[in-house]
């Protein structure tokens, strides 16, 4: 019957009792799911790990580059890796880098939740914040509202 419609028999439930079979272009299906399964792919965001580098001696207006840089990676969606590192003698005076690291997060709190406090690490210290998912879901929004502005229009 299959081969008359010009179509595959597909065995669906092959533990069912009895067997479960399909009749349907199994080739289109494939394609189908192939797809679905790009699309799916497409929509997704890939969240990347941006990072910031600073001393803890930095100036204001060098700071304030860094909290706009912040701001922005985190309404993008993507993580950030805040560096502190240190040289020679600023290791005697880790507070500086502590100071530097609560007054970022204090700024950009609002986008952010801390994923990895403030942590030493050789020379350097660490802190990662992870964009709030709400955050997240308006990024990924604002990607698909320029992607379909960007897409031509056919007037039919």
């Amino acid at each position: 019957m299959a081969r008359e419609m010009g179509l595959d028999l597909v065995e669906v439930a092959a533990q069912a009792k009895p067997p479960v079979c399909r009749i349907m272009d199994y080739s289109r299906w494939k394609y189908e799911q192939a797809k679905r399964a790009r699309e799916a792919r497409k929509k997704q965001k890939v969240q990347d790990v941006k990072e910031l580098k600073m001393r803890p001696t930095i100036d204001d207006h060098d700071f304030e580059v860094k909290v706009r840089a912040c701001q922005k990676f985190l309404s993008e969606g993507d993580k950030v890796k805040a560096t502190i590192m240190f040289r020679g003698r600023e290791m005697a005076h880790l507070e500086n880098g502590q100071r530097v690291l609560e007054a970022l997060l204090e700024r950009v709190k609002g986008l952010c939740v801390v994923e990895r406090p403030p942590r030493i690490e050789g020379r350097n210290m660490i802190m990662v914040l992870s964009p709030k998912p709400q955050t997240q879901q308006q990024s990924s929004q604002a990607a698909q509202a320029k992607a379909q502005t960007t897409e031509p229009k056919s007037e039919d």
